[in-house]
């Protein structure tokens, strides 16, 4: 899709969180009513036919698109949040990131078998966290997932969606190399 006032948008930071690291800052996307609005209606256009249920939105950029497009889709939004976030019963999924181990976590009443399930999250670089989210998912038992990102990086190294589960499909608005 690649839309430029998109592309336009995006801030590149460079050396953050550490040198080397070109970060694709999704903020100054969110803060412009024109770019939010065209990230909601690109992701509901390819959407809207799935029969999605919940979106489940990764802490803490995924829940900013993720619980708007879930209201224009009609379905529910589900927090993925770090560990202790949560007030309830929570299932949890760990993996490995850049810098060690994390976990993510959804409630326990969060999702149901007859649900479709859309995972949402801002950026696919290396896919730790969305496969992890693929994995937390996977065990409420829904009908289907589906993975969504508003930006793919496409660098050397990253394979982000080499490392997601093939039979789980995954689109994104922009692909940066």
């Amino acid at each position: 899709m690649n839309n430029k006032k998109l592309i336009d948008n995006l801030r590149n930071v460079p050396d953050f969180p550490i040198k080397g690291i070109q970060f694709k800052d999704v903020s100054t996307l969110y803060k412009d009513a024109e770019c939010l609005q065209i990230m909601v209606d690109e992701l509901y256009d390819i959407y809207r036919d799935k029969g999605i249920t919940k979106v489940v939105g990764i802490e803490s950029r995924g829940f900013v698109v993720g619980a708007a497009l879930a209201v224009k889709l009609g379905a529910g939004f589900v927090m993925c949040r770090k560990p202790g976030k949560l007030p309830w019963q929570t299932k949890r999924a760990t993996y490995m990131k850049e810098y060690g181990e994390d976990s993510i976590e959804i409630s326990t009443d969060a999702i149901d078998p007859t649900d479709r399930v859309l995972i949402h999250d801002d950026l696919l670089a290396t896919g730790g966290s969305m496969q992890a989210a693929i994995q937390l998912v996977r065990q409420f038992h829904p009908q289907q997932v589906y993975a969504g990102f508003i930006i793919e990086l496409l660098i050397e190294g990253l394979h982000g969606r080499d490392l997601l589960d093939k039979d789980v499909p995954v689109d994104t608005l922009l692909q940066i190399r």
